[in-house]
């Protein structure tokens, strides 16, 4: 067993060693199948706080009333885990090559709810991590944060240096795109962090914004919730999607992916290792009628253990039956496609 880490009263060991046990630690959860790993100090987000809380002000959070709860709570790690000294930062490629058809009778399914749900498949592989830490190092202690904790995921990921907030407001990596699913490990330890973020490179492209069917990207890194697919069809609980997005699915049944599909990072990802993001069965296109038919049990059998029971039953239902509605499934748009990574201008970045 190693020397043991260093405490949180800043007595431990000398900084080689906490470099030593810092490379260890990135070593470790690259091994486990992490492509991106960041190191950060669990400081607060005081600039992004503010940016959410103008965002909240603006009313651009729709019927997701969770995240107003307590705002500074999402920007202080230290609020959730009260000993947090270091946040290790991950991100996992879940892209896979398949595409969408073109199918009147089908809605077309986000690609991060094809295959096994995140939550678990991320989340295991850090408490792995971190039960590697706790035997190799007794005296730290943690917490396993995957999107459902009240922590600013893609802040902390472009703070650890993985990538840059996109106009789309999704993290890009230069590596994966932004087909990444982004985790944190809260610990009690301090190591040594990673000061460098990456440069914003959406430069003058506006093409996720001009993509977007429903005018959601209402400005560069602003997403208004109320005009977004991906929230109509997944966070809301109306019983009917507002007529002016609803108008506007072109065939998504769950989610929407067009201002990823359109970004010129994302079309050289490499295919994920991860053989738990290979589509389930029916989860790339759903089929319409399918959806209408189920009942409570068949559909927890259906989406057990799949990120699609976010939408519940009842949503899933109406989004297939709006779609039906409009007899517009059939017409998916192919997104246009974005100019080669290599000549995206660079010129106006943030």
């Amino acid at each position: 067993m190693t020397t043991a880490i260093e405490t949180p009263s800043g007595l431990g060991p000398h900084s080689a060693d906490r470099r030593t046990r810092t490379a260890q630690i990135k070593t470790r959860a690259r091994s486990l199948g992490f492509q991106k790993v960041g190191i950060v100090k669990a400081d607060k987000l005081l600039d992004e706080q503010t940016r959410l809380e103008e965002w909240l002000r603006r009313g651009y959070h729709g019927e997701m009333s969770w995240i107003t709860r307590e705002p500074q709570q999402r920007a202080d790690p230290q609020q959730l885990f009260p000993t947090a000294r270091t946040i290790v930062v991950v991100a996992l490629n879940y892209y896979t090559p398949h595409q969408h058809a073109n199918h009147s009778a089908t809605g077309k399914i986000s690609r991060y709810a094809w295959g096994d749900d995140y939550h678990e498949v991320v989340g295991n592989k850090l408490r792995e991590l971190l039960d590697w830490i706790k035997h190799e190092w007794p005296e730290a202690e943690g917490k396993v944060c995957v999107d459902i904790q009240p922590t600013m995921d893609k802040a902390w990921a472009v703070r650890a240096g993985l990538g840059w907030m996109g106009k789309h407001t999704n993290v890009i990596t230069q590596d994966f795109g932004s087909w990444i699913f982004i985790g944190e490990l809260l610990l009690n330890v301090e190591l040594e962090y990673d000061d460098v973020e990456v440069a914003d490179q959406c430069g003058s492209c506006t093409l996720c914004i001009d993509a977007c069917p429903t005018g959601a990207i209402v400005e560069p890194y602003v997403v208004d919730a109320n005009l977004c697919i991906s929230h109509a069809t997944i966070e809301s609980r109306a019983p009917e999607i507002r007529a002016d997005v609803a108008e506007k699915l072109e065939g998504w049944v769950y989610g929407c992916d067009i201002c990823q599909d359109v970004c010129p990072w994302n079309h050289t990802t490499p295919v994920t290792a991860e053989a738990r993001f290979e589509p389930r069965a029916g989860n790339i296109n759903g089929d319409l009628s399918e959806l209408l038919e189920l009942t409570p049990e068949t559909y927890a059998a259906r989406f057990r253990h799949s990120a699609m029971k976010r939408a519940k039953l009842a949503g899933l239902q109406r989004n297939a039956r709006t779609l039906v509605g409009n007899g517009r499934s059939a017409m998916n748009r192919t997104p246009q496609a974005g100019s080669p990574r290599g000549v995206v201008d660079r010129e106006g970045a943030k």
